[in-house]
């Protein structure tokens, strides 16, 4: 069946923009978690079609305090509306390994409609093809293993958001390191994530090169990030945070590259989803004592660094050249059904 990608961002982003536009008003805890949750519907959409469409299209050399937190919802809403409306209007894209061939309305055939395009059998068809999706992700052992890292890497960072404002106030007395500790989140995500990217692009962009830049990345970011809570000093740790932080997010880049082409091209969707929920529901933390979880939290990083420093003697093979395993039969079927010869053409 052909659907258009750009459609299907289209409307998550919406549902994405009008739930944030939502926690801007919200009113108590269950009206902004409702309107949260509604937020991972569009960020499914675009994790899931986004990051293949880019890897495919793109050029292969260009591979506050002030207003109030509410303002950060509307100012979000409002700067992602333009992408919503694009996802409407934008030609449409094929992407590799999905099929293009136009789906005939199951009406147009009383026999071929009663024998299975019954609702019933329509879910239970999609859900084998799900099964089925997911058996073949499951067996990609690179793709496994990066995953697993980034499980392990994301526990870390859910306990700092959690716990790093407590421990700035109770290690270091200082009053506004909610905004301290937030610039050097932002410019650490920034230099992190563009250098991290520009570095493999500079080694040669391969699934042993990425793993090895993650493997070695995070390894010293957990030394920083360690070492900063061990002196008192404000400046010493936050000067520390930010090495850290740098180096942890210079692996975004890498792992992402490594989900993408560790699967074949019909999988890159379901690669990128299943990643994204699996570093939400087991990346979680829950400990009730801020400096066990903090100090547990860290050194976990170096598990990380190990799992990924795995990936680097696993047999990968890099499907980002690979096209769609099943040939294109659109222009067969559709010439099928301009001679009206309609069951011939769906069989």
């Amino acid at each position: 069946m052909c659907i258009n990608p750009f459609r299907l961002i289209g409307v998550g982003l919406s549902v994405w923009t009008l739930a944030t536009i939502g926690c801007g008003f919200s009113v108590d805890f269950w009206s902004i978690t409702i309107c949260r949750m509604l937020v991972g519907v569009g960020e499914a959409s675009y994790i899931g079609l986004a990051a293949p469409l880019i890897v495919e299209n793109a050029p292969v050399s260009q591979v506050g305090s002030g207003l109030g937190w509410r303002y950060a919802f509307f100012g979000e809403a409002i700067l992602m509306l333009p992408f919503a409306i694009l996802g409407y209007v934008m030609k449409p894209l094929q992407m590799k390994g999905m099929s293009n061939a136009k789906i005939i309305p199951w009406f147009l055939n009383e026999e071929f409609s009663k024998k299975d395009y019954s609702y019933v059998s329509y879910t239970l068809n999609q859900l084998s093809r799900f099964g089925q999706d997911m058996k073949a992700l499951l067996s990609e052992k690179v793709y496994v293993v990066n995953v697993l890292g980034y499980i392990v890497y994301n526990f870390v960072f859910g306990v700092y958001s959690y716990w790093g404002l407590k421990v700035g106030y109770n290690i270091y007395q200082v009053d506004n390191i909610d905004l301290l500790f937030g610039g050097i989140i932002s410019v650490g995500g920034i230099v992190g994530t563009i250098g991290g990217s520009l570095i493999l692009d500079r080694i040669n962009s391969t699934i042993p090169n990425a793993f090895k830049l993650l493997s070695i990345a995070i390894f010293f970011g957990a030394i920083f990030c360690f070492s900063a809570f061990c002196f008192s000093n404000i400046y010493v740790f936050l000067v520390l945070i930010l090495i850290g932080e740098i180096l942890v997010d210079a692996s975004q880049g890498p792992v992402n590259l490594v989900c993408l082409n560790s699967v074949k091209p019909s999988l890159r969707p379901l690669a990128m989803a299943i990643s994204t929920v699996s570093i939400h529901i087991f990346g979680d933390d829950k400990v009730d004592n801020w400096r066990t979880s903090i100090l547990i939290s860290t050194s976990i990083l170096f598990l990380a660094a190990g799992i990924w420093f795995i990936g680097i003697f696993l047999h990968s093979v890099d499907r980002y050249e690979e096209d769609s395993e099943q040939p294109d039969m659109s222009h067969l079927l559709e010439s099928e059904v301009a001679n009206g010869d309609i069951t011939s053409a769906l069989l």
